[in-house]
């Protein structure tokens, strides 16, 4: 795929990426063996799939944000931010997830993305961020040492990763 114009950048849910949406999510959860029927009501209504998606949502028992990084009609991932933690996400979870589509991965996306996402964080207050990912998942760890991660440690075979956004800067 040739460079993207615009940039991406993060976003609120839109229709405006509903067929690389659909076409990208549905390909990752075949590719992985993952159940695609979630994407049942996206594809009978992306409206209002969308509409569920977008400003502060309740998920995993805290308030959440999603947001979709996209570059014109190319939807490239999706990172949620979690306002708090719970002691389940302080172990597993943590304050953000994300992850990148296929056809975009490898390309510097996700550290991109993430750097953004912790400029969101810092918008909603919060001063240090804990990310934690599978033990094996190479990938999201240079992801999450390039964006400034301190490893603490591993729990139930996630590792544990600080980053502290501060305020302001």
């Amino acid at each position: 795929m040739n460079d993207l114009i615009p940039p991406p950048r993060l976003a609120a849910p839109t229709a405006e990426v509903r067929e690389s949406f659909l076409a990208g999510e549905r390909a990752d959860h075949l590719a992985t063996g993952d159940p695609t029927d979630w994407l049942d009501e996206a594809y009978r209504d992306f409206g209002a799939f969308v509409a569920q998606r977008r400003g502060v949502q309740w998920r995993w028992g805290v308030p959440c944000t999603t947001f979709w990084y996209i570059s014109g009609e190319h939807y490239l991932g999706t990172l949620i931010v979690r306002h708090r933690l719970t002691p389940e996400l302080a172990e597993v979870g943590g304050h953000v997830g994300y992850h990148v589509v296929m056809p975009w991965r490898r390309r510097g996306h996700a550290t991109r993305m993430l750097a953004a996402g912790l400029a969101e964080c810092r918008g909603l207050g919060l001063e240090r961020v804990l990310l934690t990912c599978a033990a094996d998942n190479e990938p999201s760890r240079r992801v999450i040492l390039a964006n400034g991660g301190v490893h603490d440690g591993r729990t139930r075979g996630e590792d544990r990763y600080w980053i502290t956004v501060g305020h302001g800067s």
